[in-house]
């Protein structure tokens, strides 16, 4: 695609972002949208975020789980940019409300990394390696694009539907906890509304970050030491709104709460 196509609909997705609205899916006005386009979107997307002053801090990992796959008619995984503006704490409030169109929230392991990991060819036990600790979060996405309508393509360039992110309270060494095994239960105001486990992640959350460096690697990049790695969802997608209260427990590494405003 050209050039000039990719910057509209990237300075396009950004405007969306900026005034909380919600715009025609891509794909309904670009056919022929690839892969490698949607990227080049999403990139187009995060460089207008950059010039106003945001910065990045880890990267996300999307629609690892069949239960969200499900959900949202889309059947491989994708990946998108974590910012600064991005992240909150445990037991937060966070802003949906002024900040986000269409908010879902998602339990998830977070992986913070100690050492740069370069694919292709980055295994397991390199994950595990380069990792300094991971910890219980929740990752609140949205979508720019109107009533969730979306194709691979659109999620892509839409920056893999990343909103907000909270961390849990605890971290603790990836070799302290088996992450394919480990429960997940995920309460919404008080009442228990999802389990998962570590393997509904591509088998493993492990399995997810390999993925993740070794297909940066064929673009020609890296995950970088310092860098937050969101895994993917071990459970559905909930849709949350001002007043909701939501928590996460993970077997082994700890739990995360968040109000939402």
């Amino acid at each position: 695609m050209e050039k000039n196509r990719i910057e509209h609909y990237g300075d396009e997705l950004f405007q969306a972002l900026r005034d909380r609205r919600a715009i025609a899916p891509i794909t309904e006005r670009q056919a022929d949208l690839s892969l490698e386009d949607a990227y080049r979107i999403s990139l187009r997307l995060l460089e207008r975020r950059l010039a106003e002053g945001e910065k990045v801090i880890g990267k996300k990992i999307g629609v690892t789980s069949t239960a969200v796959q499900r959900m949202l008619n889309v059947h491989q995984p994708d990946f998108g940019y974590l910012t600064d503006t991005m992240v909150y704490g445990h037991g937060d409030a966070l802003p949906i409300g002024g900040e986000l169109i269409q908010p879902k929230a998602e339990g998830e392991i977070a992986f913070v990394l100690k050492r740069d990991l370069s694919g292709p060819g980055i295994t397991n036990a390199d994950v595990l390696a380069a990792t300094e600790c991971v910890m219980p979060c929740f990752e609140i996405v949205d979508s720019r694009i109107r009533d969730w309508n979306i194709t691979i393509q659109d999620t892509i360039a839409d920056n893999a539907s990343c909103g907000l992110f909270v961390l849990g309270d605890q971290a603790v060494s990836p070799h302290r906890v088996d992450l394919a095994t480990c429960g997940m239960v995920v309460e919404k105001n008080g009442s228990v509304i999802s389990t998962g486990a570590g393997a509904a992640a591509l088998g493993s959350p492990v399995n997810c970050v390999a993925w993740l460096a070794n297909t940066l690697g064929r673009l020609g990049t890296s995950l970088k030491a310092g860098e937050v790695i969101l895994s993917g969802s071990l459970v559905p997608l909930e849709p949350v709104r001002p007043g909701d209260h939501m928590r996460v427990d993970i077997g082994g590494i700890g739990s995360a709460s968040v109000r939402f405003i």
